[in-house]
């Protein structure tokens, strides 16, 4: 299934994607879909829906977050062998962790505001995952069935930020905008190996990032397992798993970094694109 929220900013309703791809209405079946809605339980009472019953979306919403209410939004860096090649990087021996401020969370299309005094703004396509169901000393054969489904994310990043401001890496990734995430959250059914997904990220329609999710570092079975040893993993959490090369930051003779007016746009294959107009915050 591929998994909806639209309407306005805070008033997000849930809906679904018919097999045309037009957006049906969940409200009857569903308050919103969050943490509190994400169980496997509620997942097969929507599979035996049939889309064609629900009250078609006229026009063009706006798509909000594809996950209402998300608990933790955390973000896993350096994790393709490529990028972190890009950048110099050592290839990390854990997962390395950051977290995302939940205030940074917009919808696929929404606009992304660069921060006053942002000169190295960044863009990074990943791999979205949206836990499901209550993890927690997990196993890496069972991780993947504490998966609710999966999703695109652009972890916008200001590099000056997040490097040079001392402490972590959360102060350059948490600006408000900084975390579109959606269009769809596609069930794990639908995926059948999230280790094989085609990505890619355009930048005023110039390929800047093309890469796949097997070259993953720690794959998200191992990055589910790992942090569930940490901390408790709670339904409507949502992972973003890290980027492949192609980074601002990255490129070569000079960095090259996001400018009012610039356009983003990126996707995975089979879980939609995003859209986002550039531009500088007041």
């Amino acid at each position: 299934m591929k998994l909806v929220r639209y309407g306005a900013p805070g008033a997000e309703k849930p809906g679904m994607l018919d097999a045309s791809g037009a957006l049906r209405d969940l409200s009857a079946q569903m308050p919103d879909l969050s943490g509190a809605t994400l169980g496997d339980a509620t997942l097969d009472m929507l599979r035996a829906v049939d889309p064609e019953s629900l009250p078609l979306v006229e026009g063009d919403p706006r798509l909000g977050p594809c996950v209402g209410n998300i608990g933790k939004y955390m973000c896993i860096g350096l994790n393709y062998s490529d990028h972190a090649a890009e950048t110099g990087a050592d290839i990390p021996e854990h997962p390395i962790l950051f977290m995302k401020a939940n205030s940074a969370i917009v919808g696929p299309n929404d606009d992304v505001f660069l921060p006053r005094g942002s000169k190295r703004s960044d863009w990074e396509v990943e791999l979205g995952v949206v836990i499901g169901k209550t993890a927690k000393y997990v196993s890496e054969a069972d991780a993947l069935e504490y998966v609710a489904g999966y999703c695109v994310c652009n972890d916008v990043s200001e590099r000056r930020f997040q490097g040079r401001l001392s402490g972590q890496w959360t102060k350059g990734k948490s600006c408000d905008t900084f975390g579109p995430t959606g269009p769809w959250l596609v069930t794990r059914d639908e995926v059948p190996d999230p280790q094989a997904l085609d990505m890619w990220l355009d930048v005023n329609g110039k390929r800047m990032q093309t890469g796949n999710t097997a070259t993953m570092i720690f794959t998200v079975a191992q990055i589910i397992s790992h942090l569930s040893e940490l901390f408790t993993l709670h339904p409507g959490d949502v992972i973003s798993t890290g980027t492949p090369p192609g980074v601002g930051m990255g490129m070569k003779p000079d960095p090259v970094y996001l400018a009012p007016g610039d356009v983003m746009e990126l996707g995975i294959e089979g879980l939609g694109q995003q859209r986002q107009d550039v531009k500088m915050d007041d």
